[in-house]
């Protein structure tokens, strides 16, 4: 399996007998919530699928995982969403074949998507690797794979002597304690054998404007997955593939 990273999205292609384009988080229809909370800004939408099209064109992928969160308003459609979110799907769908983990943000999104397209919240296995949105317990079938989820929004903020930041979406990368993993029913034991290692690798967020500290998800952890994590052996990936090393460096870095 090869994992290929594209800056521009953030997103990320994972090959083995096919290519998928991976990408999390587009919270189309944010600016409609931003509105209601005081922050005014003209939509977004188009330059973000312009910007998610080209990433297709510059990736040649055989299909496109959409790892949830595809808009943004709770439960509910805003207006923006109603009149935006038919165009968008229908330009992806004809530019390329759609495979859709719903997430939490996406409540009634099955109106806009073919029953070969969804998959399950609670996640499934393409091509070898198990996906999700990253909100849900996963299924158990998971378990001994890589597993890919959105949901968190993974930001890191380098530091340099000065105490100037490069704030960058990131991925992180861990193993997933097994323990933890059994009280979710997956990774049991059978007979002598155990389950070979399960791994996270967290996706950031395709929309530019959302973004949490790496460093609050791994010490604050809000889901199921992010609670089994191997703290200590967690690692830290820039959006562009460049790798920044294991936690701890950046975590000093913090408390210095």
């Amino acid at each position: 399996m090869k994992l290929e990273f594209f800056g521009d999205g953030p997103a990320l292609v994972v090959e083995d007998t096919q290519r998928h384009l991976v990408v999390a988080d587009t919270h189309f229809g944010i600016e409609a919530d931003l509105a209601a909370h005081g922050l005014h800004f003209k939509s977004r939408s188009t330059s973000r699928l312009d910007r998610l099209l080209k990433v297709i064109d510059d990736a040649d992928p055989d299909a496109l995982i959409l790892l949830g969160d595809i808009k943004h308003s709770i439960p509910t459609l805003t207006r923006q969403e109603y009149y935006e979110l038919p165009e968008i799907i229908r330009t992806l769908r004809d530019r390329i074949p759609l495979i859709v983990f719903p997430g939490n943000h996406d409540i009634g999104i099955e109106r806009y998507f073919t029953e070969m397209e969804l998959r399950p919240k609670e996640g499934d296995i393409v091509d070898g690797v198990g996906y999700l949105h990253g909100h849900m317990y996963p299924a158990p079938h998971l378990a001994g794979r890589l597993i890919i989820i959105g949901h968190h929004h993974p930001q890191v903020s380098l530091r340099d002597e000065v105490g100037c930041a490069l704030q960058s979406p990131a991925y992180l990368r861990a193993d997933l304690d097994g323990a933890s993993l059994r009280e979710l029913g997956m990774g049991q034991e059978s007979g002598d054998k155990c389950t070979p290692p399960t791994r996270v690798l967290f996706v950031p967020s395709f929309n530019e404007i959302a973004g949490y500290d790496i460093l609050q998800i791994v010490k604050n952890p809000t889901s199921p997955l992010s609670r089994c994590m191997q703290k200590e052996n967690a690692e830290v990936i820039l959006s562009d593939g460049t790798y920044i090393g294991p936690l701890q460096t950046i975590d000093r870095d913090e408390r210095d």
